[in-house]
């Protein structure tokens, strides 16, 4: 019996640090200033890059909210990679400097952006800036965050938010609270610690010297994350701007909602697997923090498995408590809940009551139940290679 006791016990501190880690983001987020200040423009070429595989239908949008902010000397790289519409030709249109990619062998964003770093090098600007083909950039915001990126010498990320469309469900307003969570509160809490946050995909800001010499052409369908992993293992960790805004919009339907979270979670969960034993290892072995805190925080699964899975320790441990064994795994279990749930809350507080009501929490067991197909899809068909996600 003592053996499942540890085992138990075990179980439930594996499940508290992902806890823990949450609601330190939070704390700080929530009653610790930012300090950021704008660092001068001065005079930095910039040359922004926008992977787009067949995104005629609104990369107009795109480029409009790029275009007002370029100065003379300032690039707009479109990367039309194997597109089989005429993204290419409305890019060309609208005034922006385009190449086209076609290889059906290696697809994905990692491969786009390698084809257009390497076309950069004919004549390399100070700073890339990457967003993506369905994301709007807020006005005058560009100079300023290339600007910080050149001044650290380091990888610097925006706040990255996708909205719900008019009309939208309740499922996708408490997903949008979701990716708030995680794109806002806890890289803010992570700032405010001094500590490095993950990349995004969009809004991305890279000095030359690091992006030029970045290992970019994979297929990994989490590109973003895995390149911001390895920058940190280099010594180049990405900040938190959350002074520059960059937004997007989940899919109108179901079904490309289901596809996109699949392609995230199942990528963030996979990352997990392959990358944090040796984030841990080489953080620990080279005294990194930066390392350290960038796995802690990439150990953090989605917030509904977790909650699933606590749900289920919780249940586990309390049916162990009664048949006669060790009250404390079920304890830490009830102790991480409390902790998780304490965390949503006071997001919520902060900056969550403007995109669903405080009912709204009476429908996240719905919310949670219907991710459970995709954890479990993770196990018997995980999904590894990039699928462009349908925007209607």
């Amino acid at each position: 019996m003592i053996y499942i006791d540890i085992l138990l016990v075990v179980i439930s501190i594996i499940l508290l640090i992902p806890t823990l880690v949450i609601f330190v983001q939070v704390i700080f987020a929530f009653f610790s200033k930012n300090d950021n200040s704008d660092i001068p423009v001065g005079d930095v070429t910039v040359a922004v890059l926008i992977p787009a595989h067949n995104e005629s239908s609104g990369i107009i949008t795109t480029l409009n909210s790029v275009k007002p902010q370029l100065k003379s000397t300032d690039r707009l790289l479109v990367v039309a990679d194997n597109c089989s519409d005429d993204t290419a030709e409305i890019a060309t249109a609208s005034g922006a400097e385009v190449i086209e990619r076609h290889d059906s062998k290696n697809r994905g964003k990692g491969f786009a952006l390698d084809f257009g770093i390497r076309h950069l090098l004919k004549k390399a600007p100070d700073v890339v800036v990457i967003i993506d083909a369905d994301c709007t950039l807020e006005a005058d915001s560009l100079g300023r965050l290339a600007a910080r990126a050149l001044h650290l010498d380091r990888p610097v990320q925006s706040l990255y938010l996708m909205k719900s469309p008019d009309g939208a469900s309740l499922k996708t307003r408490v997903a949008e609270f979701a990716w708030l969570v995680k794109n806002l509160v806890r890289p803010l809490g992570n700032l405010r610690l001094d500590l490095p946050c993950e990349l995004m995909g969009a809004g991305m800001a890279f000095p030359w010297g690091i992006i030029s010499s970045a290992g970019l052409a994979n297929g990994n369908i989490v590109e973003d994350m895995k390149l911001g992993i390895d920058l940190t293992k280099l010594g180049k960790p990405p900040l938190f701007f959350p002074e520059v805004l960059v937004t997007s919009y989940f899919p109108t339907t179901s079904e490309a909602q289901s596809g996109q979270r699949t392609r995230w979670e199942h990528g963030h969960l996979g990352m997990i697997l392959s990358e944090a034993p040796d984030m841990f290892k080489q953080a620990i072995a080279g005294c990194n923090i930066g390392l350290l805190a960038m796995a802690f925080d990439l150990c953090v699964p989605p917030l509904a498995l977790l909650v699933v899975f606590l749900v289920g320790l919780i249940v586990l441990t309390g049916i162990a408590s009664l048949a006669g064994l060790s009250a404390l795994p079920f304890q830490i279990a009830l102790f991480s809940m409390i902790l998780l749930g304490s965390s949503i809350l006071l997001a919520w507080l902060g900056w969550g009551r403007q995109i669903i009501s405080i009912s709204a929490f009476l429908v996240l067991p719905v919310y949670v139940l219907s991710k459970v197909p995709h954890y479990l899809k993770f196990l018997w068909n995980r999904q590894k290679n990039w699928v462009r996600t349908d925007r209607k």
